[in-house]
């Protein structure tokens, strides 16, 4: 049982976004969910997994910097806290939480700037605002999910950002996560490092314009590299055409006979010739 929860946890953690059904993983059985609990927790606090509270209309994320423990998380905008259940994936017992920090002015204008900035570049996204590093930081959470199931294809962008009031120093951290798999299996991971500087005590407008010109520009390095890998390493990785120049017609593959004749065997080497249901022919040697 124990091999079996650490496989299954190792699954979990590496899973693609939006692939982890939890229901499937652990047979509904109580005990392996339980095991599997803190595996969950890594996933959906490394994740920026999002939440709905009862009765609010907007998720909130769970991470590692608005975490309180026993798998209960804090919001800053609703100022409350409340307890996340792994199995049934939902939000309750929520609870009172006021913001105490030193910095609450600077996270209050940053939940009120940032949005903006997140609804012009992404079609859905959940932002979070949070005192951290004993309130010596704070950090400033993006995340955007989009799942198309149907179409074969899931991605989720995490952005994290630290501030550093004294200093001025926001260091981020932006990871692309993408799983492709139709008639393949492809998946894109990503993780950029970015460090820039602000005047100590910059205003939210000043880190929210610093964001969007982080995010702006790796975006067009991920659009750059799209082009390079299309143009360029996918198309090294195979040769479009097979060694016959011709394309392979995979619903007649039946159709195609490999013979061997004993005057195609020359000093030990055998050859064969390739019939093509086209009536075009190849010999290779093997």
């Amino acid at each position: 049982m124990a091999s079996s929860s650490s496989a299954i946890a190792s699954f979990v953690e590496a899973a693609p976004p939006g692939e982890v059904d939890i229901k499937t993983l652990t047979g509904e059985d109580p005990k392996t969910a339980s095991s599997l609990e803190p595996a969950f927790q890594k996933y959906n606090e490394e994740q920026f997994t999002t939440v709905k509270l009862p009765g609010a209309s907007q998720a909130v994320i769970m991470s590692p910097y608005n975490a309180l423990g026993n798998a209960r998380y804090y919001d800053t905008e609703s100022q409350s806290s409340f307890k996340y259940d792994y199995s049934s994936q939902n939000a309750s017992d929520v609870q009172s939480y006021p913001l105490e920090s030193s910095h609450a002015d600077l996270v209050k204008s940053l939940l009120k700037s940032v949005p903006a900035q997140v609804q012009e570049h992404y079609p859905s996204a959940t932002l979070g605002v949070f005192p951290t590093e004993n309130d010596s930081r704070i950090a400033i959470l993006v995340v955007a999910n989009k799942y198309s199931p149907n179409n074969f294809w899931n991605g989720r962008w995490r952005s994290s950002y630290l501030y550093d009031p004294s200093s001025g120093a926001l260091d981020a951290t932006i990871k692309v996560d993408v799983h492709y798999y139709e008639d393949g299996n492809v998946r894109l991971l990503t993780d950029r490092p970015v460090s820039s500087s602000l005047s100590p005590s910059a205003s939210a407008t000043e880190i929210t314009r610093q964001i969007a010109i982080t995010e702006k520009k790796y975006q067009e390095d991920l659009n750059r590299a799209f082009g390079t890998l299309n143009e360029g390493t996918f198309k090294g990785l195979r040769r479009q055409l097979p060694i016959t120049r011709q394309k392979i017609e995979w619903d007649k593959i039946s159709g195609y006979r490999i013979t061997v004749s004993a005057g195609e065997r020359d000093a030990g080497n055998e050859y064969k010739t390739v019939e093509w249901p086209t009536g075009a022919s190849s010999v290779r040697g093997r």
